[in-house]
């Protein structure tokens, strides 16, 4: 793993189409801005396909919301 020190407004650049931007730290938490093309799909960690649950449409078919979101096929 690669640990990197920032500070506010400063960028980290992954690969040639995505930045991470540290927009403020305050006290114990960093707010951070990812820039990513469309097709690069950004996710907290804790969010898996499985947790994001469903949406159930009239007449009871049920969408995932990945798929809904354009995730996932």
């Amino acid at each position: 793993m690669l640990v990197l020190s920032r500070k506010q407004n400063e960028r980290i650049r992954v690969g040639e189409s995505v930045v991470v931007t540290v927009v403020r730290v305050s006290g114990d938490k960093v707010r951070i801005g990812i820039e990513a093309p469309p097709n690069v799909r950004v996710l907290r960690d804790e969010l898996d396909d499985e947790s994001l649950g469903t949406v159930t449409l009239e007449g009871g078919m049920e969408l995932p919301i990945p798929r809904l979101l354009g995730f996932a096929g």
